[in-house]
């Protein structure tokens, strides 16, 4: 073998050991921006958005923060019981196709993301989504049978982002979303380290 080959195959088994040793875990979002949610029978607002924008103005314009979208909470019953008064008030709902910009203020590797979405059967133009729009495609959402929230899985993406746009597209009036989470990837800092030292060593050793 060459030497030029063998520079080759070293420089990729270095990549391998780099990033074949990531470890899969939930990605933490550290911000999202969206226009709020709307009002009808309830007021469906970002309630605990701790970014800027008046989060009790349907439709204002939230940046630089995170709430009820990223805070653990899933919803367990639907929008009428859980957003009228005294409810826990999961949910933000939406009578336009939303869409959220969500970054993770380090590049990651998205594996999944899952929506908790409402289904009401329709009550009060509650419906799930027609689909979901990640990154130019376009995912579709089942209606499961019954009426219960159910989440619905996006997996096996292998998306090498910092930041990422979603848009929710409706089949019907309304969209309810309690929690959007992301499962994947982080490059473990000590396998970059070994990966930059590596190609300094190659480097020194091609010249040589």
């Amino acid at each position: 073998m060459n030497t030029k080959i063998a520079l080759k195959c070293a420089v990729a088994l270095l990549a391998m050991s780099a990033f074949g040793v990531a470890s899969a875990v939930p990605l933490t979002v550290s911000r999202y921006d969206m226009f709020n949610g709307y009002s009808g029978s309830y007021n469906y607002w970002d309630d605990t958005y701790s970014g800027t924008g008046a989060v009790n103005i349907d439709g204002a314009r939230l940046s630089g923060g995170k709430g009820d979208l990223t805070n653990g909470v899933v919803a367990s019953d639907n929008w009428f019981v859980t957003e009228a008064p005294g409810g826990s008030r999961p949910y933000v709902g939406w009578s336009i196709d939303p869409t959220i910009h969500f970054y993770f203020g380090r590049p990651v590797t998205i594996q999944k993301i899952s929506f908790s979405f409402d289904d009401s059967n329709g009550a009060g133009g509650v419906s799930p989504p027609q689909s979901v729009l990640i990154a130019g495609t376009a995912y579709s959402v089942p209606d499961p049978v019954g009426g219960a929230p159910f989440q619905f899985d996006i997996s096996g993406l292998s998306l090498n982002v910092s930041d990422l746009q979603v848009e929710i597209q409706r089949s019907n009036a309304w969209v309810f979303v309690s929690e959007v989470s992301f499962d994947g990837q982080l490059p473990e800092p000590g396998a970059l380290s070994l990966l930059g030292l590596g190609m300094i060593g190659l480097a020194f050793a091609r010249r040589r």
